[in-house]
């Protein structure tokens, strides 16, 4: 569900961040921009999408635990999961 209230918005993304030790962001911008701005410093981050602004934006933060990687995000996804996989 879209949540149109801001301030509800915000305390959302603050409950599902809590306690996060690492964020993927994936394919979208505009979520992955507002979340990124919310996310605590030590908290890991990897932001991959197929568009250089998306992944510049966020990884031009200044935090040291900022990766940015451009490709497509399902392409990404299925090398990931066959990593795993192979690493269980």
């Amino acid at each position: 569900d879209t949540i149109m209230d801001l301030v509800l918005a915000q305390r959302e993304y603050a409950r599902l961040l809590e306690g996060a030790d690492l964020v993927l962001m994936l394919s979208t911008m505009l979520h992955s921009v507002g979340a990124g701005n919310m996310i605590p410093a030590g908290v890991k981050m990897v932001c991959v999408d197929i568009n250089p602004a998306t992944v510049t934006k966020l990884t031009d933060r200044g935090s040291l635990e900022s990766t940015g990687i451009v490709t497509d995000v399902g392409l990404f996804l299925h090398l990931l999961t066959q990593r795993v996989e192979t690493a269980a």
